[in-house]
């Protein structure tokens, strides 16, 4: 007993002050020590000082000035910018007027053949059923236009992915070059960059183009990089050693090898530029997207949902294509599956010729089915018996008061209240203990260039509604994405309802989310909430399902319950895939703070919607690199710490 009660003495403070997170803190405190009271005597003031903000307006305005004074008479706009335009619209009405042309048969059977051929006799029925699904929501038209547009768009993005891919692969360089404007380019809000785009490109398919193929290359240059790191060593020193060159060895060994996840940055551009249909919508992109738009200005759930439905089956459709796509890879071909698509081929010529004789290229508008009357009744409804007045719980509209009250007002005022160096000292003791003095740098840095962009109050008004969001989406998510790792019958139930979240254009469901919330930055946090869950979910349980099986055998024997196999063994085991969910939640939930400002979020999201419909260069883009600047200190606060495990230290 006495050698017991001798131990903690020893082990105690001693082995506290081991831990190397614990030297970090006491360095930072250090510092802190020596900087603040310098800091506080310099600039007494508890917000950010004055002195230490630079006036963007000026320079920005006279940039907007000068490209509207020169659009029509400059080099540059007549002989690069004035061709691209032009080439992006022959190339989309291009494929638009071939989509026409084979009509809406054609059209349904080649996907339903492409389906076929590449994921069986079920993904062929589903496709075809989605095409058709389109048409009988009277939508056939809007459809064809957002996928020419999408078609050129993901050709366009997956080119330019391609090529950054290709830099960042095979120089680590121009891999440390890309990375921040790849970190740029998808975390800046569309919104931001859409009223420079089309200072450039005016109102139009061009600019909509444009701004998708900024939007969803990152994705592709991504993971096309990642593949060629990650291509097996030795069989590229084995086709060194037969003298191969290099262009030989990347067209031979390195982009076949890579071709999985090739096809992942396939299937995640096309879900990026389709998750930018309505966003385009705003500056001209027209199709379902225009639609959805329209709906929203004359708060039309109803048809709002009709034209946001052929968006998710679209979406559902190529994701489910360009996945069975990647599994198939690497598979032995089919006997006489060359015959099968000649075959199938000329059924499918057979299909549109005959429509084409028979005069039904358009869907016919006596199959087209309204929904738009109903939704909108339930919508009333739900309105009318769930805002306000419900017993016990009470209405939606409490909930989002509560919500406001209690959470969003405190964390905010809270936030705001801290001294402008004691939010940075927060900053760098987070990313410090995670990660490294480079992370803690970057992250204090990005927050800092916040101040230094004049929009310190409201930056942490959206850091607060960020937050919030997040705490809600990761112990709703986690919660079900245990539960879906755990029942098969779960997770497939659940499949269906995530694919519909995830590919829904937010401007749908924002109205009935401001319908049951009301305005305010309670509905942009559930606008935000919704956006992010289904990531934290699908990430939560696939992390879960990968844990080694042998692990849980071995704790079983052990007689562990279940509980305790989901806490000590499954949990530790995929810590990884729980911080990555961690930082796909916060990522997700920031790129719908714009959205947020639509709805009565204010703040920056605001501010950025006010830029866009003012033409105000300055205030928009001044918001949206406070967003960027945001997006990476939380990137930083919490993606370091994974690589920090994997490295040891």
């Amino acid at each position: 007993m006495a050698t017991i009660t001798a131990n903690p003495p020893r082990v105690g403070l001693p082995g506290l002050l081991k831990h190397r997170a614990v030297h970090k803190l006491l360095l930072l405190a250090l510092a802190a020590a020596i900087l603040v009271p310098l800091a506080n005597a310099r600039w007494a003031s508890g917000t950010w000082p004055s002195a230490l903000t630079v006036d963007f307006s000026e320079p920005l305005a006279k940039a907007s000035d000068w490209i509207i004074d020169n659009r029509d008479s400059h080099p540059l706009f007549l002989y690069f910018f004035g061709h691209v335009s032009n080439v992006v619209v022959i190339a989309v009405r291009a494929v638009y007027l071939t989509l026409l042309a084979v009509g809406w048969a054609g059209v349904t059977a080649v996907g339903a053949l492409v389906a076929w051929r590449v994921a069986g006799v079920k993904l062929a029925l589903g496709t075809g059923a989605a095409f058709l699904a389109c048409g009988l929501l009277g939508m056939w038209v809007p459809t064809m236009q957002t996928l020419a547009l999408m078609v050129v768009a993901v050709l366009a993005s997956v080119a330019v992915g391609v090529v950054l891919g290709l830099a960042a692969g095979l120089s680590d360089r121009m891999d440390r070059m890309l990375r921040p404007v790849l970190d740029t380019m998808q975390v800046l809000p569309a919104f931001a960059y859409l009223l420079p785009v089309v200072l450039v490109f005016g109102i139009g398919v061009p600019a909509a183009v444009l701004a998708t193929v900024v939007y969803a290359a990152p994705p592709m240059a991504r993971l096309t990089s990642l593949g060629l790191r990650g291509a097996d060593k030795e069989v590229l020193e084995a086709v060194e050693s037969l003298g191969s060159t290099a262009r030989q060895r990347l067209l031979t060994a390195r982009i076949p090898l890579a071709r999985k996840e090739l096809l992942l940055g396939l299937n995640q551009t096309i879900m990026m530029a389709l998750s930018m249909a309505v966003i385009a919508a705003v500056i001209g992109a027209g199709g379902l997207g225009d639609r959805v738009y329209q709906a929203l200005a004359s708060v039309d759930v109803g048809a709002a949902l009709a034209a946001g439905i052929p968006i998710v089956l679209l979406a559902v459709v190529l994701d489910r294509v360009t996945g069975a796509a990647g599994e198939k890879l690497g598979a032995e071909p089919e006997p006489h599956s060359g015959r099968g698509w000649l075959y199938a081929l000329a059924g499918v010529v057979v299909v549109a010729v005959a429509g084409r004789l028979a005069g039904r290229l358009d869907w016919p508008d006596s199959w087209v089915v309204g929904i738009a009357e109903p939704v909108n009744r339930a919508v009333d409804w739900m309105t009318a018996h769930l805002y306000s007045g419900v017993p016990v719980v009470g209405g939606t509209a409490d909930w989002a008061g509560h919500f406001t009250t209690w959470v969003l007002d405190p964390m905010r005022d809270g936030l705001q209240a801290l001294p402008w160096w004691a939010v940075l000292l927060i900053v760098a003791a987070l990313a410090w203990v995670i990660g490294t003095w480079r992370t803690a740098l970057t992250a204090v840095l990005a927050m800092a260039a916040i101040g230094v962009l004049g929009v310190w109050k409201p930056s942490l008004d959206t850091l607060s509604q960020v937050l919030a969001a997040v705490a809600v989406t990761l112990v709703v998510g986690f919660a079900v994405g245990i539960a879906a790792a755990r029942s098969d019958r779960l997770e497939r139930a659940l499949r269906p309802v995530l694919d519909v979240f995830q590919t829904m254009p937010q401007f749908v469901y924002l109205i009935p989310v401001v319908a049951l919330f009301g305005v305010g930055r309670a509905p942009a946090v559930a606008a935000a909430i919704v956006y992010a869950l289904p990531a934290v979910v699908r990430i939560t349980t696939q992390g879960l399902r990968q844990v080694d099986p042998a692990a849980l055998e071995s704790s079983s024997s052990l007689g562990a319950t279940s509980w305790q196999q989901l806490r000590q063994v499954q949990l530790p085991l995929a810590r990884p895939a729980l911080l990555l969910a961690v930082n796909q939640g916060l990522v997700l939930v920031l790129a719908v703070v714009v959205i947020g400002g639509l709805v009565g979020g204010g703040a920056l999201g605001y501010d950025v919607v006010f830029g866009l419909a003012q033409g105000d260069l300055a205030t928009g883009l001044v918001a949206g690199g406070a967003i960027v600047c945001l997006g990476l200190m939380l990137d930083r606060v919490t993606q370091p710490t994974e690589r920090r495990t994997k490295k040891g230290a």
